[in-house]
């Protein structure tokens, strides 16, 4: 029963998401358009499109409290709303964890800062809508918060996000908790060919609710030390995405280099 729930939520999440995109981008805007890594101009809209998808399915797919649902759909729709914050207002100057830390021990506040703040505080009131303790809560909060963060450090090519993400989610599809990731996997296996297309891309505000959404899936079910030790391992990866970075790694390993470039463009 949970996993046809969870294609229930992944059918809801991929045709909301590709009709929130075709409608977005029927004319060029250019307040949402962004340079790639390889020079060509894309649109950000499929961030949003794919935030405003995940959030209506998970609004709308059935086997699911009606807390946990709302805990979802308030952790995506708040990372989205401030990862767009940063597209839009934010500065390449500054980036990182550590740029934007160091910018505010300076006195000087961020956008990337602002966006960390508001995705903490988005991800604890998700929380507390489960109605645990004040641990569990506070746990819960910082696990959903550093998954969005974690999320956005892989949207540095086109696909890389969506493909972690979807290999993060495709154990849950399994378990009770389908009904949580079907609208994550729905939406991004949707708008997946136009962002390797290099059509368009994540940006903050797709990949932090990717992330805020796998947060929330890995929360809802797991007991406290398995939520703790996630907590661990996610921490880990950010800070050694920050000193390494995660394109340099990929690189050198074959399989994941291979993984990373499927279905996009050669040149």
């Amino acid at each position: 029963m949970s996993a046809a729930r969870g294609l229930a939520g992944a059918a809801l999440g991929g045709l909301a998401a590709h009709s929130a995109y075709r409608w977005l981008t029927r004319r060029p805007d250019r307040l949402w358009e962004r340079v790639n890594f390889r020079g060509r101009t894309v649109t950000l809209q499929g961030g949003t499109a794919l935030a405003s998808g995940m959030c209506a399915a998970m609004a709308l797919t059935p086997g699911t409290d009606p807390r946990v649902r709302a805990a979802s759909t308030l952790a995506a729709a708040g990372a989205a709303a401030f990862g767009a914050y940063d597209d839009l207002s934010g500065s390449a100057d500054t980036r990182g964890l550590r740029g934007h830390l160091g910018a505010l021990a300076r006195g000087r506040v961020t956008t990337g800062a602002v966006k960390m703040a508001g995705i903490g505080a988005t991800g604890l009131a998700a929380a507390s809508l489960l109605r645990r303790g004040p641990a569990d809560t506070l746990v819960d909060g910082a696990l959903i918060a550093a998954g969005a963060n974690l999320v956005n450090l892989f949207d540095l090519r086109p696909g890389r996000a969506v493909k972690f993400a979807l290999l993060a989610a495709a154990p849950v599809l399994t378990t009770p908790a389908a009904p949580l990731v079907g609208p994550l996997v729905g939406a991004s296996i949707a708008l997946l060919p136009d962002e390797l297309a290099e059509r368009s891309m994540l940006g903050d505000t797709g990949a932090n609710a990717l992330g805020a959404a796998l947060g929330v899936a890995a929360v809802v079910r797991a007991p406290r030390p398995v939520r703790l030790t996630l907590l661990g391992g996610v921490i880990a990866l950010t800070l050694a995405g920050e000193v390494t970075g995660f394109s340099r790694v990929i690189e050198r390993v074959p399989v994941l280099r291979r993984l990373d470039r499927w279905g996009r463009s050669p040149t």
